[in-house]
């Protein structure tokens, strides 16, 4: 049984299908929608910089966010924004949240960090204790 159920959302295509089925998932169980996005520090810059970087991804991830809640209506969801590591940040939500499930879609907007590290999806049904379903 589904209780808790997370979608990852990036703003992809791919993220907006996983939203779209992880919210039609969590009303057919009854459970609690919660959406992260996850905004990226830069991997250099001095403090000022990284700052700055982090407010605007914060900002664009808030963005994002305020969409799918227009998108849900009458319904409702836990909308969170994290800094850091996609995959690393959806994983600690579902442990800190107690996420019986978590949706990603399988291909977001980092292709370099696909290349160079594999997937968020890929690394989310590596790491996650909890049930994962990856929407093409």
């Amino acid at each position: 049984m589904i209780h808790k159920l997370l979608v990852a959302y990036d703003g992809s295509k791919a993220a907006r299908a996983a939203f779209d089925f992880g919210a039609d998932l969590a009303a057919k169980y009854g459970a609690e929608l919660h959406v992260i996005a996850v905004a990226r520090p830069p991997e250099f810059g001095n403090d000022e910089e990284t700052e700055a970087v982090i407010e605007q991804s914060r900002e664009h991830c808030d963005r994002l966010l305020e969409e799918l809640k227009t998108a849900l209506g009458p319904k409702t969801a836990t909308f969170a924004v994290a800094v850091g590591h996609p995959a690393d940040q959806i994983v600690r939500y579902a442990e800190r949240h107690s996420i019986d499930h978590i949706v990603v879609g399988h291909r977001g907007r980092a292709l370099f960090d696909r290349l160079l590290v594999g997937s968020v999806a890929r690394q989310v049904v590596a790491h996650a204790r909890c049930g994962v379903t990856v929407l093409r």
